[in-house]
């Protein structure tokens, strides 16, 4: 008979093999899943990354779409909400206008330049409104700067990388130097030039200094108008307009010389031998295998 402390011991061998072999199939499964995986790339021709569109420019929140008829909008900024640009507006690559809160709205030829942020503050004011941001006609908001829940009069320059924060009044004719910090509440003059962190008022502004903050903002919204017209362009005006830089970049001017696109047929053929323009690559005998190139 045996002893009852060996009759109550399980077994070692017989618990132990279930786990056993739930370790060596994840082991080999593990294994098995690494090899596939090696192998998948050795035989993959090109590594493909999907990529998210950088920037919308155009975003709508709670039914509020941003309106900015004959403005130019560069294809990184966003415009979020409840935002107005008028006429001759410009907001540059980068930049974010976010109305959600409260309203944007940006006079005519004022610019927003590049990575420069306009936003608006949920805090309640005596009327239980929260606070817009309005910003007048021929304003220059300099790059990466931030105007938040403020109010800036006409023809203004925001320097870059200024600040011009809660409840600020920033009066016509005024400079906000680069990298000011323009705490909430403050009221700036108008003609004013004001400096600093936290900013001060340093001076008046002369005449001179004034019109040539107005000449900026004309020569911007010029500026705007040419990159509105590149950014419109399709795919096939691109295109053309690359074949024609390196048809000038290459071409001998002393060789023949393309024909003006008015004179060219409908089909585009000339003397069976295709359009003129950087290369003709086609045959002269209509005998496919015989290529030639000239220019």
């Amino acid at each position: 008979m045996l002893p009852s402390a060996l009759i109550n011991e399980p077994s070692p061998t017989m618990s132990s093999l279930p786990s056993k072999a739930v370790t060596a199939a994840s082991t080999f499964a593990r294994r098995l899943g690494g090899a596939l995986d090696s192998l998948g790339s050795k035989l993959e021709v090109a590594k493909v990354s999907e990529k998210l569109v950088p920037s919308t420019r155009f975003v709508a929140y709670e039914n509020s779409l941003p309106s900015a008829t004959g403005a130019f909008v560069a294809p990184t900024a966003s415009l979020v909400g409840d935002v107005v640009l008028e006429k001759g507006a410009s907001v540059w690559y980068g930049a974010a206008v976010r109305g959600d809160v409260s309203s944007v709205k940006i006079g005519e030829r004022s610019s927003v330049g590049d990575r420069a942020v306009i936003h608006v503050a949920k805090i309640q004011t005596d009327d239980g409104e929260p606070v817009p941001t309005i910003i007048g006609s021929g304003v220059s908001v300099g790059a990466n700067a931030i105007i938040h829940a403020a109010t800036i009069m006409d023809n203004v320059k925001i320097g870059a990388c200024a600040q011009v924060l809660d409840g600020v009044i920033v009066n016509e004719n005024a400079v906000v130097a680069d990298g000011a910090v323009v705490t909430p509440g403050t009221v700036v003059g108008s003609g004013e030039l004001w400096a600093g962190s936290p900013a001060k008022m340093q001076r008046m502004l002369t005449e001179e200094e004034i019109a040539s903050n107005v000449a900026k903002c004309e020569e911007i919204m010029e500026l705007a108008a040419v990159h509105s017209s590149e950014c419109a362009k399709t795919y096939e005006e691109v295109k053309e307009d690359e074949e024609e830089y390196y048809d000038k970049l290459y071409r001998d001017p002393n060789g023949f010389q393309p024909m003006p696109k008015d004179a060219i047929k409908q089909d585009g053929d000339v003397l069976q031998q295709g359009v003129p323009g950087r290369i003709f690559n086609t045959t002269l005998d209509g005998d496919d295998s015989k290529k030639v190139c000239r220019t």
